[in-house]
C-alpha cells in the first residue's frame, strides 16, 4: 500500500488538507490548483502511485524541485507525485586506497535535492559534479534533462539509472549508453516529445521511464580540471588547470548568484516545500552570496536579486544547428563546435542569450501590463516579478520566440516542461 494519503481538493474531507497549486511547488511561482498530490516515502509507494494513475488513465505529473516546469493557470485535473525519498549512499570504500582505482560509486534516490548531493560529494572529496553546483531540482530530474554547466554534464558521471517503465510495467536499470545523453536531453526526455518542443500524446508531461535512483561514478580527488573559460576567469587561473573542488563549487555558486540563477532559499520555509532539502544553512549561505553580489556590482539591488531568482533558470536551450544553418548566422554570433564522445558531430551550438538580445529583447524586457519579464541581469531567464500568471510568462516566451525567429530564422525551444498552455 502507498504509505501517504492522496490529498484531493475536489473531494475534501475533514481529515485532509487542500492540495497545493503548481505555484506552491515551482520556482517560477505560477500555475493552477492540483487535483491530487502524493509524496510517497518509499520505492514501492512511488511505483504504486504512478501505476495507479496510469491504470485509471489519470493525467500524471511526476515533479522534482519544480524548477523546470511552467504549468498553466487552469487547474490540473490529475495526480502530481513528488518522491519524498532523500538518500545518498557511497557504494565503495569512502577513503581511496593508494595506488588503486580511485573511482567511487555514489547512489542517490530520485527525490534527493541535486545540490545537496553535490555538496555532500564535495565534502567527501569526490570530484566530477562540482561544476554543477547550485542547479535547482532533484537527482531524478537531473538525468532526464542531462543538466550541465561550466564544463560538466551529469551524463558524463552516470553509471546506471534505475527506472520504472510505465509501458512494460517493470523496473529496469539503464546504463549511460542506453540513456543516450545529449545536450539537455536523454532517452527518457525523448519519450515525452514527438518533435523538439512538441509534446507527445502518450507520455507527457511525464516520461515513459520514471527515475527511481541514480548511481554516479566519481573520483576520489580534492582537485578537478577547470574546463570552462568563465569559471577559469572567476578563479583567476588558466583553462585546464587543476583546482580544489571546494573552490570550484564556491566560484560556481558565486557566478550563479551574479546571474540571479540561484533559487530562492525562502521557498523551503513554505509549507509545501519544507523538508525537501537537507542542507540546513542553505538560506544563510545563499543570502550571503547575494549580499556579496550587491556589494560588488554597485548597480544590483536586493530587489533585483529577489525578483530575478523567481524563474526556471535558463528558459531557452542554446540552438544546435547544422553547418548550413550555422553559416547563415551573423559573423559575430557565438559558435561552438558540438562534440559527441570527443569527436566533432558536424553540428554547431550558438547562444540563445545572444540571439535574444540581438533580436531586440534586452535585460528587463516585459510586455505591457505583464508581471513577467526577462531577468535584469541575464537575458536567458524569464522571471516572475511578483504576481505574474503562467499566461504572462507564456506570452513573453512566445513573443521572444517569434522575434528571434523573425530576425534569425531560428525557433528557440524552451527548456522547461510547459504543461497545458494555450
Amino acid at each position: 500500500m502507498v504509505e501517504d494519503t492522496i490529498i484531493s481538493m475536489l473531494q475534501p474531507r475533514q481529515d485532509t488538507v487542500q492540495a497545493p497549486s503548481f505555484a506552491d511547488l515551482t520556482t517560477m511561482g505560477v500555475g493552477g490548483q492540483i487535483e491530487s498530490f502524493l509524496c510517497p516515502t518509499d520505492r514501492v509507494g512511488l511505483i504504486e502511485a504512478v501505476e495507479g494513475a496510469d491504470a485509471q488513465g489519470q493525467p500524471l505529473c511526476v515533479i522534482g524541485g519544480g524548477s523546470n516546469i511552467l504549468a498553466a493557470d487552469e487547474a490540473f485535473s490529475g495526480l502530481v507525485v513528488r518522491d519524498a525519498r532523500r538518500e545518498i549512499n557511497v557504494l565503495d570504500e569512502a577513503a581511496p586506497v593508494e595506488g588503486q582505482d580511485r573511482s567511487v560509486h555514489v547512489a542517490a534516490t530520485a527525490g534527493t535535492h541535486w545540490d545537496d548531493l553535490v555538496n555532500y560529494c564535495v565534502r567527501m572529496g569526490l570530484s566530477g559534479i562540482e561544476g554543477l553546483s547550485g542547479i535547482p531540482g532533484t537527482v531524478g530530474a537531473s538525468v532526464v534533462q542531462n543538466i550541465g554547466a561550466y564544463g560538466q554534464e551529469v551524463g558524463q558521471s552516470v553509471d546506471t539509472v534505475e527506472v520504472w517503465d510505465r509501458q512494460l510495467k517493470v523496473v529496469q536499470e539503464l546504463n549511460a549508453r542506453q540513456m543516450s545523453f545529449g545536450y539537455r536531453t536523454s532517452a527518457l526526455k525523448a519519450t515525452m516529445y514527438r518533435a523538439p518542443g512538441v509534446p507527445g500524446v502518450e507520455f507527457f508531461p511525464t516520461p515513459r521511464y520514471i527515475v527511481l535512483s541514480v548511481t554516479l561514478v566519481l573520483r576520489h580527488s580534492h582537485t578537478s580540471r577547470v574546463d570552462s573559460d568563465q569559471l577559469a576567469q572567476a578563479l583567476q587561473v588558466e583553462t585546464g588547470n587543476l583546482m580544489p573542488i571546494e573552490q570550484i563549487r564556491d566560484a560556481v555558486l558565486a557566478i550563479r548568484a551574479r546571474k540571479g540563477m540561484l533559487e530562492d532559499p525562502g521557498r523551503y520555509q513554505l509549507s509545501w516545500m519544507k523538508g525537501t532539502r537537507e542542507t540546513s544553512n542553505i538560506q544563510a549561505a545563499t543570502e550571503a552570496l547575494h549580499m556579496s553580489v550587491i556589494q560588488q556590482s554597485g548597480g544590483t539591488t536586493e530587489c533585483d536579486i529577489r525578483t530575478n531568482r523567481h524563474s526556471c533558470g535558463s528558459f531557452f536551450m542554446n540552438p544546435v544547428l547544422d553547418q548550413k544553418k550555422a553559416a547563415q548566422l551573423p559573423p559575430q554570433a557565438p559558435q561552438y563546435q558540438v562534440l559527441y564522445q570527443g569527436r566533432p558531430s558536424g553540428t554547431v551550438k550558438t547562444s540563445a542569450a545572444w540571439l535574444i538580445d540581438h533580436a531586440g529583447f534586452h535585460k528587463g524586457f516585459h510586455l505591457e501590463n505583464s508581471m513577467a519579464a526577462l531577468s535584469s541581469v541575464h537575458t536567458l531567464a524569464l522571471t516572475n516579478r511578483g504576481g505574474a500568471t503562467a499566461q504572462h510568462v507564456y506570452d513573453l516566451a512566445r513573443t521572444i520566440q517569434d522575434g528571434v525567429e523573425k530576425t534569425f530564422g531560428i525557433r528557440i525551444i524552451p527548456e522547461p516542461v510547459v504543461i497545458a498552455q494555450r
